[in-house]
């Protein structure tokens, strides 16, 4: 927390509160009684923050009735995750085609507007120097999410005509829906699936027809559901875990060491400035092509299956650029 946070923070508090004491200050700013002192003091001379303490309350206060005009605090702003969620509602909502919520969108739109002008900067102005960009993200069609939506928190059945891009064909699966997932710019179904009697994720781009049956949703515990996504890296689920083990380049180990691959990762720093990075899988893929980005900054180290699997699509990659150009036979 920077130091025109802890402002706005002490504001706040004050604010809310008849009278603050000074060890809820430090507990939730997390800095020392020197910085609390210091900034306190700022506020006082630089902001004319009528700040007092109150020895028979125990704690600061803002003096009411002072004459003294308290000036604005500087350049209201958020935190990162206050903006992230500010802005991605913003763009969600300005990318909804007209539908039932139409009516709705508009006023809370003004009312998303109205809070990011609260920090004294025009909304559009916000929106033109602060953007968000998603990358790869594919659409799914209105109708179909509706349907599936709708049969998720109904909790009814569907048979769905399922297209797998690995095998290149189309199943048709009768799943339970469980949750909606939206994972890097796309929406995942995770389902009970009774064709293969177990979790799995479906790409909701990829459901091409969708159908609501009569039959009731199997209902699977909580405890599972929460279980599903999380216990390996990525979207993938499975029930048999695997810790892969990832030795990173000096060079990208400045950026690999502030990253979060996943929640229960453990990261050693080498004496040489690379970095060790473990961390679980369920399933092979999307972790092989993550790897495969970091190119010759990374080396798998264990297990053996995941080190032959990124290997063999490397030499493929090589065979591929070895042949001739297509342009020069």
């Amino acid at each position: 927390m920077d130091r025109t946070e802890r402002f706005y923070k002490i504001d706040n508090l004050l604010q809310v509160n008849a009278v603050v004491p000074i060890g809820r200050f430090l507990a939730e700013l997390e800095i020392s009684k020197a910085t609390f002192k210091r900034d306190i003091e700022y506020m006082r001379d630089r902001l004319n923050a009528p700040i007092s303490w109150s020895k028979a309350d125990g704690g600061y206060r803002y003096v009411s009735g002072n004459k003294t005009q308290q000036q604005s605090l500087p350049g209201l702003w958020f935190n990162s995750s206050e903006a992230y969620a500010l802005l991605m509602m913003q763009a969600l909502l300005s990318e909804m085609q007209p539908g039932l919520l139409g009516p709705h969108i508009e006023p809370l739109k003004a009312r998303l507007r109205a809070v990011i002008e609260a920090g004294s900067h025009a909304a559009g102005d916000v929106e033109s120097r602060v953007k968000l960009l998603t990358v790869a993200a594919r659409p799914v069609p209105d109708k179909n999410f509706e349907v599936v939506a709708a049969a998720l928190l109904r909790q009814q059945r569907l048979q769905i005509s399922y297209y797998s891009r690995v095998r290149d064909d189309v199943s048709e699966r009768e799943v339970s829906p469980q949750l909606l997932i939206h994972y890097r710019g796309n929406w995942y179904l995770g389902a009970w699936c009774h064709k293969q009697n177990a979790m799995r994720s479906f790409a909701m781009d990829a459901i091409q027809m969708v159908t609501v049956l009569t039959k009731a949703s199997r209902a699977m515990p909580k405890k599972e559901i929460d279980g599903f996504i999380g216990q390996g890296y990525g979207i993938f689920a499975g029930s048999s875990v695997t810790w892969a083990k990832l030795r990173f380049s000096p060079e990208r180990a400045r950026w690999v060491s502030r990253e979060l691959w996943h929640p229960q990762q453990r990261i050693t720093q080498e004496s040489d400035g690379g970095l060790i990075l473990e961390l679980p899988f369920t399933d092979i893929r999307e972790l092989t092509m993550d790897i495969l980005r970091q190119g010759r900054h990374v080396e798998v180290l264990e297990p053996k299956a995941l080190r032959d699997e990124v290997l063999n699509e490397l030499r493929g990659a090589i065979q591929q650029y070895q042949s001739p150009h297509p342009a020069r036979q």
